[in-house]
């Protein structure tokens, strides 16, 4: 026990510059968020490299299929850009029902463009529009954007709470919970890397209590309506000095009060991403 608190105490007093220190603190104790933080920032890149990019353009391919509660599946294109705190999802698909997803935030405002042939949202679209704060504090992209609010915490000041190792998908993951400035119905947890400290997936979860029913008895039996989005980060590449995901992977679930439950997903790999070309502003126009 002794030399183990030797040994973190080690860590602290070096500044956590030593790599051997911080694997042996991080499996003894919990880190603080400032530290956490620190570590991840450094596994996207120096300081100077992170400096030096303004805005970032995405491009990759995507596969969309729906797991449960229903049938189809399509192959189409992906694209997110970004420009500081701005950015701009966009998800096309051959289908004559459902097109894909355009999702904007111009710095001030939110637009969820409608994605199916009745003109109105998916399910995915329909929750990122109630919960935009999944877009306002650039969360969504992980690291991928340059909206990513741990990036820059300045304005935005979210609070960060580590929760700890927890084993997810069948590994160790810190788990921290996001909490936004402004409130959410949404819990918003972050899973990071204990040994390279990278952002590897994010869980939004929703849960809405339904009693109205055409009876009472009926209300009674009503559950509640679950909503969870996830969003997985792997295949991480180096592009001009900083540290990105190449695989990004969307996984969209639904529990309806009747009991019924859908699964959908998006799989997107990026094979082009590009730093400081000069984004043209329409881009981040809200229509």
């Amino acid at each position: 026990m002794r030399s183990a608190r030797t040994l973190t105490i080690l860590a602290v007093l070096l500044g956590f510059t030593n790599w051997s220190a911080m694997h042996l603190y991080a499996g003894d104790s919990v880190p603080k968020p400032e530290e956490l933080l620190a570590r991840h920032l450094d596994s996207i890149g120096s300081a100077e490299a992170r400096a030096t990019v303004k805005d970032r353009a995405v491009q990759g391919t995507a596969s969309y299929r729906i797991l449960v509660g229903g049938a189809g599946k399509a192959d189409g294109k992906t694209g997110l850009v970004s420009e500081g705190q701005k950015l701009r999802f966009l998800l096309k698909l051959p289908y004559l029902d459902y097109r894909g997803e355009n999702i904007v935030f111009n710095g001030t405002a939110v637009g969820v463009a409608f994605a199916n042939s009745n003109q109105s949202r998916s399910p995915f679209a329909n929750f990122i529009s109630t919960q935009d704060v999944i877009v306002r504090d650039g969360l969504l992209g992980g690291v991928l954007s340059t909206a990513w609010p741990l990036l820059d915490m300045g304005d935005r000041k979210p609070k960060l709470v580590v929760e700890g190792l927890k084993k997810v998908d069948g590994r160790q993951l810190y788990q921290v919970r996001y909490e936004p400035a402004k409130h959410t119905e949404a819990t918003i947890i972050l899973f990071f890397e204990p040994d390279t400290f990278r952002h590897v997936k994010t869980v939004y979860s929703t849960s809405v209590a339904n009693n109205v029913g055409a009876t009472i008895t009926e209300s009674v039996k009503l559950l509640p309506e679950r909503t969870s989005l996830e969003e997985r980060f792997s295949d991480f590449k180096a592009v001009d000095g900083i540290t990105l995901p190449t695989h990004w992977n969307i996984l969209f679930t639904r529990e309806l009060p009747n009991g019924s439950t859908s699964v959908t997903e998006w799989d997107l790999k990026e094979d082009q991403i590009t730093n400081n070309i000069g984004l043209d502003p329409k881009n981040f126009e809200v229509k």
